[in-house]
């Protein structure tokens, strides 16, 4: 798969292809619905399939310091678009002066003459262009001049997590934040992922006998609410089980929020200055503080043992 950052970096002799364009922050369910036709179009016609995304999130450029909490990293979504036959990504920079486009300049500058757009697959409330004036009308009347289809989309409903609402990265950030990994997982398909590097913490898991990976994550990550999840660390293409905490470290006074993964029954791992990635399966229980250390060590104990039967679990049921 093809990765362009900026349209100068797309081939001059690129020929016709099939264009979707969005955030897609998360590549979530609804978002695979949209990719994936745009990907059986391309198929279809003999083109390939391209994913049009922005980084900075627009509304940083829009409104600055509006920026949201992020469910996947621009890497991680253009991973899940290969695997789901995507052929190219172009991240566009969203600066000031790229938000003024116009709706019919953006439309000639990057689907005409760019990517020579054959078809253009969107979601029934796509906007673009200056102060989001373009729409799928506008999309597709532009489309009759400029020699490309349009087609919409419909997003599914989710299920109980959604409340029968549509597929939503707003919806899931919510999720993520009161600590429903669970009903986040049923947006996304998949379990919500965090990934930073391993960085020396205070190191009081070590002495406690349960050695945490301390995450150092990505700027805006969507981080899940204070607690113990069941989990699983990710390091050099191993997937771990793992009990994984966030928050201040209560029993020792922390202040500073932190992302800790024990790699469950393994022993002597050397993570520090890993690329790591932590995905969150289950909530356990909330951030507490324990009236003695030996509280602390039965509570761990516990958490280790939850979180060993449910990753189990969801193994044995895959």
């Amino acid at each position: 798969m093809q990765r362009w950052r900026g349209l100068e970096e797309i081939p001059q002799d690129w020929g016709r292809s099939v264009v979707t364009i969005g955030s897609y922050d998360g590549v979530h369910r609804g978002h695979q619905l949209i990719i994936g036709r745009a990907v059986e179009r391309a198929r279809e016609l003999g083109v390939p399939a391209v994913v049009v995304t922005f980084d900075p999130h627009p509304s940083e450029v829009v409104r600055p310091g509006s920026h949201p909490p992020l469910l996947a990293p621009h890497h991680r979504r253009a991973e899940l678009m290969g695997e789901l036959g995507v052929d190219a990504v172009l991240v566009l920079p969203f600066t000031s002066e790229f938000s003024k486009l116009s709706p019919a300049d953006f439309i000639v500058k990057v689907l005409v003459d760019k990517l020579r757009a054959r078809v253009v697959v969107e979601g029934p409330n796509f906007r673009f262009g200056h102060k989001a004036a373009g729409n799928v009308d506008y999309l597709r009347e532009l489309g009759e001049t400029y020699d490309y289809e349009v087609e919409v989309v419909d997003l599914f409903v989710t299920g109980e997590a959604g409340g029968g609402r549509p597929f939503s990265s707003t919806l899931t950030r919510r999720l993520v934040a009161e600590g429903d990994v669970e009903g986040a997982a049923e947006i996304l398909g998949r379990p919500h992922r965090v990934e930073g590097v391993v960085v020396r913490g205070a190191q009081r898991g070590r002495e406690l006998g349960y050695p945490t990976a301390n995450v150092e994550t990505l700027p805006h990550t969507a981080i899940p609410a204070d607690g113990v999840y069941a989990g699983w660390l990710t390091a050099n293409g191993e997937r771990m089980p793992a009990a994984v905490s966030v928050g201040t470290n209560p029993q020792f006074d922390g202040t500073e929020r932190t992302v800790e993964a024990y790699a469950i029954d393994r022993v002597g791992l050397d993570l520090y200055g890993l690329h790591v990635a932590v995905d969150f399966l289950a909530f356990v229980r909330g951030q507490q503080k324990f009236a003695s250390i030996e509280e602390l060590l039965d509570a761990i104990g516990a958490d280790v043992k939850r979180c060993r039967e449910l990753t189990g679990a969801f193994d044995a049921g895959r």
